[in-house]
């Protein structure tokens, strides 16, 4: 067979396998319905009959519905629709909430190791004072993960806690060292004293600083990435409208009552259907866009002293270097002491240790470096390239299901909502709510709440992670957006008719408080402008969605005689 006769017999089986005559049998109907699983079959006709009674899938000719079955497929095309949604969103969610788990684990990897390095220095330089410090040194270690969880503890407060806790086993073992342990109540009376005697100097404040200023961007960091699974929850579970519904099962099942089982609609229809279904959905895409903007920003201010991982590697230095300087101000520390507490009623020790050195010498900490461990800057790397694929995903979605799942190949026949068509003829609209004033399919009334509370916590979250909007305590859940309900929440849930539970993903999600950052190098960034991103359109996004004509004008007319002669 020549390559014109093979084009006219491909063109020709695929007329025929879309005609609209009387379908003769339902048979192909009652098979695919109850492979599909929709709705019981028997209640289905076994020949066609008038469809007087349906409301959506009109048609002059017989037809295998009825009202039943149209209600059925109506609850199909939306739970279709639904499952497409959760898979094309499968990979993003993964890859967040993969990260969220990751980043915790790895902050509480670090804590663990920050808390091993600074017992270790005290038990190699500071012996005889190691088993009493270990105590506060946990205290340090399980405030600052805490902290980094999202506890609303105060940093200066935790802080000074340790030191006062310390300093009487500094002046106790090293600035005295030739006596046994001080009484109860004079080492409350030293410790008390820590503040106003100041024997750390300007190191306890310099540790709270540079906690506050590395955790604070990774909390927010966390926090946005939550927020991130909760975008994905409320559109995974977005309910549509009566409109939307409508067109759903007109573009997918009212071909079935036809007998035609295997048609697909039209590019340009579907994107029609599609962009206004998913409407509301479009008009995430800018917020979106900065919202993995704004995380790439933050995620590249995050060195030096924002670096959490740099600050609590490098405690265990701050507090050697805070029980140094407290040595070297020893004779005065005494003095200082004496003014303040009396001098200790104490008996003489039996022995005293030879290792009560300036710490000059300490030994060498193993495993500083962690090269060999996946760190947090090559994770939050590694996320933010991967982020990025993701930018445009809310802004292409109605095409990327149109041309990857739903619509009809190019060149193929296909379904335009009547009838079986070469291709479709209206206009297709653009993407967004303002667009749909002129969508032929589907009528779009208004921006769906749901939607616009995420949006507004999307505009939230950017402020913060830009540092322009930086409340003193809080969380996400409780911002009081004005497009919410009395107390500003919105989970993301769905209904008991969409057979999910809490947020859809069936999660347990840690929520962190978001706090006051204001780091210099973010709040000096321009702000993010989407209409400088480059995007992309899929195929089948602008014009009419109509296929081009296949080979030359005598070839169209031989396979149009072929079918007039079939």
């Amino acid at each position: 067979m020549g390559t014109q006769g093979l084009f006219c017999y491909v063109v020709f089986v695929a007329y025929t396998g879309f005609s609209l005559e009387n379908p003769t049998s339902c048979d192909e109907v009652r098979k695919v319905f109850q492979m599909r699983q929709i709705g019981p079959v028997k209640s289905l006709p076994e020949s066609p009959r008038t469809g007087s009674d349906l409301q959506v899938c009109l048609s002059k000719n017989l037809t295998c519905c009825t009202k039943k079955m149209e209600e059925k497929y109506q609850l199909a095309a939306r739970r279709d629709l639904q499952n497409l949604l959760q898979t094309s969103s499968s990979s993003l969610k993964f890859l967040i909430s993969r990260n969220v788990a990751a980043f915790q684990e790895t902050f509480e990897s670090l804590i663990k190791q920050a808390e091993n390095f600074t017992n270790s220095l005290l038990l190699s330089t500071y012996r005889n004072m190691a088993g009493d410090a270990s105590g506060p040194v946990q205290e340090l270690f399980t405030d600052i993960g805490l902290f980094v969880l999202g506890s609303e503890l105060s940093v200066e407060d935790f802080v000074d806690r340790f030191f006062d806790s310390l300093f009487p086993l500094v002046y106790n073992h090293l600035i005295n060292p030739g006596l046994t342990d001080i009484a109860l109540d004079y080492a409350e009376c030293v410790r008390s004293g820590r503040r106003e005697i100041r024997p750390f100097g300007s190191i306890p404040k310099q540790l709270a600083g540079q906690i506050k200023g590395s955790v604070l961007p990774g909390r927010v960091f966390l926090q946005a990435l939550n927020l991130g699974i909760e975008v994905i929850n409320t559109t995974d579970h977005v309910q549509y409208s009566k409109e939307c519904k409508r067109a759903l099962l007109k573009m997918q099942f009212c071909p079935h009552c036809q007998g035609l089982t295997r048609s697909k609609p039209c590019m340009g229809y579907c994107l029609n259907v599609m962009r206004g279904c998913l409407a509301s959905m479009a008009e995430i895409d800018a917020h979106w866009r900065e919202f993995i903007f704004s995380l790439e920003e933050v995620s590249n201010s995050m060195h030096g002293t924002y670096d959490l991982e740099q600050v609590l590697l490098g405690v265990h230095t701050l507090v050697n270097d805070a029980i140094m300087h407290a040595q070297r101000n020893g004779p005065r520390l005494s003095a200082q002491v004496h003014r303040l507490c009396g001098h200790p009623n104490r008996k003489p020790a039996q022995s005293v240790s030879t290792h009560q050195d300036s710490g000059r010498d300490s030994i060498p900490l193993r495993g500083s470096q962690r090269d060999t461990e996946e760190t947090l800057t090559s994770r939050r790397k590694e996320l933010i390239n991967s982020l990025r694929l993701y930018r445009t995903f809310y802004g292409g979605l109605a095409d990327h299901l149109c041309a990857s799942e739903l619509a009809s190949g190019d060149g193929l026949s296909c379904w335009n909502g009547a009838d079986v068509v070469k291709s479709y003829t209206l206009r297709v609209v653009g993407n967004g709510i303002k667009a749909q004033a002129d969508n032929p399919e589907v009528k779009v009334k208004e921006a769906d709440p749901v939607i616009n509370q995420i949006i507004d916590k999307l505009k939230h979250i950017n402020q913060l992670l830009q540092g322009k909007s930086i409340p003193t305590f809080g969380t996400l859940d409780r911002i009081e957006t004005g497009s919410g309900d009395k107390e500003g929440r919105f989970s993301g849930d769905c209904d008991d008719e969409d057979g999910c539970v809490g947020s859809g993903s069936g999660e347990v999600k840690k929520v962190l408080k978001v706090t006051k950052w204001t780091p210099d190098k973010v709040n000096d960034r321009r702000r993010y402008d989407p209409q400088t991103e480059d995007s992309s359109e899929t195929a089948g996004t602008s014009g009419t969605g109509s296929t081009a004509e296949a080979g030359p004008l005598t070839l169209s007319l031989i396979c149009a005689l072929t079918v007039l002669l079939w």
